[in-house]
């Protein structure tokens, strides 16, 4: 069957809610990517920052065939020796308390959401459950995680949604302050914007929002699904702040490949919010994904992951800021690590992802102007040569 035609046949029995590229792939190997039809691409898009190890990374794969061979799944209401192993990793990785596994970001956000709420409803405070999030973020498409993503073109078509949710100017602490009341219960946002168009929060930002948080008793949530797990150069990215939360979300390059997400609360958070009967989930958590995210943090420490991303990070900024300075479509480069961006000036970004498609390179857009570039965590500079010797031809 030709590629046009499994895209045709994708059309008719698949819900048209993405306008996908006009491409069917087939497998990958290492950073690259192969269509149907033999075409190789260069993966700049690592399934929108999940896989960190890239296709085929030695003994990932293998784990999980052991995994399939022993047990897939049994639910929660029994122990899995690879859940223990994978909540021990992420506990450890985080410094956090305890956490939740999830089959998404998203449901790691509900999670999330829920345990602040229940937090202030185990104080007594009933009245307490107002959550300030950030204008321009995103968080996810449930109900839930659609009230806290501040886009109006995201949340309209469904309202009404949760209550009691305001939002704030990201980078702006005034703008927080402006809106805490004695109903406040959480403060969420994302450590670096990803969707809204690749923002870095400032320090001052998060500082001031843990000082506020812990002064008022308000519990500090940060989205980590898309810039955690390595992304920076940091296991979190919000660990290069210094600035820890009282929960985390992850998910994305936390199993590399499989559907898996968590929420991490810190021990204030975790003694007084969720307890047996108020959240569950029946797929999370079970040994397949878990025996990925252990197999992840092994590999990450054991092949010195976060290390290669940090001693790497310059010379990706050297060569995309060179891009800047060269092409006047290009206005201005701005990331952290391995999550960049680059604002795309007089012409539709959506064009240049179509020009790099077509010439080999897969690169992804965030808002409306942004070229966005969340490559494997195993590139190396030969790869960044080659995606800039692409993008280039993608630019004219």
């Amino acid at each position: 069957m030709s590629m046009n035609e499994q895209m045709r046949q994708s059309e008719e029995s698949i819900l048209h809610t993405y306008n996908r590229f006009p491409v069917v792939l087939d497998h990958g190997d290492g950073c690259w990517l192969y269509d149907t039809e033999g075409k190789k691409y260069l993966d700049f898009a690592a399934g929108i920052a999940v896989n960190a190890l890239g296709y085929h990374y030695p003994g990932y794969n293998e784990a999980l065939k052991e995994q399939i061979g022993k047990l897939m799944h049994i639910s929660n209401l029994y122990y899995n020796e690879p859940m223990s192993q994978a909540g021990k990793k992420l506990v450890k990785a985080s410094g956090m308390s305890k956490a939740f596994f999830t089959n998404s970001g998203t449901e790691a956000i509900e999670g999330a959401l829920k345990a602040a709420r229940k937090y202030a409803f185990s104080k007594g405070e009933n009245e307490r459950n107002e959550i300030i999030a950030m204008n321009h973020s995103f968080h996810g498409r449930s109900m839930g995680a659609l009230s806290v993503t501040g886009n109006a073109h995201y949340r309209e078509p469904f309202e009404p949604l949760i209550g009691g949710v305001k939002f704030a100017d990201f980078n702006d602490l005034e703008s927080v302050k402006s809106l805490i009341t004695d109903k406040t219960c959480a403060v969420i946002t994302e450590t670096i914007q990803g969707e809204g168009g690749i923002y870095p929060a400032e320090q001052g930002f998060l500082e001031g929002l843990r000082e506020l948080c812990t002064e008022k008793d308000i519990l500090l949530i940060f989205d980590e699904i898309q810039c955690g797990m390595g992304r920076t150069g940091d296991y979190f990215a919000w660990q290069s702040y210094g600035v820890k939360p009282d929960i985390m979300t992850c998910a994305k390059a936390l199993g590399s490949g499989v559907p898996v997400g968590a929420f991490v609360l810190g021990e204030k958070a975790a003694a007084a919010s969720l307890a047996p009967g108020d959240h569950g989930t029946t797929y999370g958590g079970n040994p397949f994904v878990c025996a990925a995210v252990s197999k992840v943090f092994d590999i990450f420490e054991e092949d010195h992951i976060l290390e290669h991303v940090r001693e790497l990070t310059p010379y990706l900024e050297e060569k995309l800021d060179g891009l800047v300075e060269k092409y006047d479509v290009i206005a201005v480069r701005r990331g952290k690590g391995f999550m960049q961006g680059l604002v795309v000036s007089g012409t539709p970004v959506g064009s240049i992802v179509s020009k790099a498609l077509e010439n080999g390179l897969l690169v992804i857009s965030a808002g409306s102007d942004v070229l966005r570039l969340v490559p494997p965590l195993v590139i190396t500079k030969e790869h960044i040569d080659q995606m800039i010797e692409i993008l280039e031809k993608s630019l004219v």
